[in-house]
C-alpha cells in the first residue's frame, strides 16, 4: 500500500505548483520556398513544400461562368 498524505495541501500550495506548468508559444520557422511562417517539421500550408520537395499539391479554385 502506498503512503498517503496526513493532511491536505492548501490551494495556494497547489496553485504555485500549477503556475509553473504552463504552455509556451510554439516555435515557428520560415518556409524555405515561400517564406511563410509555419510550424517546424510540418508541411507548409501556403505552398505545400517540406524539405525542398512538393508534398501537397494545391488545388486551384474553379471560376464559375455566368
Amino acid at each position: 500500500m502506498a503512503p498517503l498524505p496526513k493532511r491536505r495541501h492548501s490551494t495556494r500550495r497547489g496553485g504555485k505548483r500549477k503556475a509553473a506548468i504552463k504552455l509556451g508559444l510554439p516555435g515557428l520557422a520560415r518556409c524555405a520556398q515561400c517564406g511563410a511562417v509555419k510550424l517546424p517539421h510540418v508541411v507548409c500550408q501556403n505552398c505545400g513544400y517540406y524539405g525542398g520537395n512538393v508534398i501537397v499539391t494545391k488545388k486551384e479554385k474553379k471560376v464559375k461562368k455566368k
